[in-house]
C-alpha cells in the first residue's frame, strides 16, 4: 500500500512546521491563559469532568470497559490488528 500524496502528513516537514507556527501565533500571549496559568487549566479540566452526569461516566463506573477501550486505542495507534476469536 502506497502513501497518499494529499493532506498535511504528506507535506514537506518544513512546510508543516510553518503552518503549525501560524496556528500558535494566531492567539495573542495574553489570551493563552492555560499556558500562563496552570491552576486555571486544572480547574477547567476538573469542571469539565464534573459537568458529565455520573451515570454517563462509563469509564469511571466500569474499569473493564475502560481497559478494553485503552487497549483498542493502543492497538489502533500502533498498527496492530485485532486477533480473531
Amino acid at each position: 500500500m502506497g502513501t497518499s500524496k494529499r493532506g498535511f502528513a504528506s507535506m514537506d516537514p518544513e512546510k508543516q512546521r510553518a503552518i503549525a507556527r501560524k496556528g500558535g501565533q494566531s492567539v495573542p500571549n495574553e489570551k493563552r491563559s492555560f499556558s500562563q496559568n496552570h491552576e486555571l487549566a486544572t480547574k477547567a479540566g476538573r469542571k469539565g469532568g464534573h459537568s458529565v452526569d455520573p451515570s454517563k461516566r462509563s469509564f469511571s463506573m466500569n474499569h473493564t470497559l475502560a481497559s478494553e477501550a485503552g487497549r483498542k486505542g493502543g492497538q489502533a495507534s500502533h498498527g496492530h490488528r485485532a486477533r480473531p476469536a
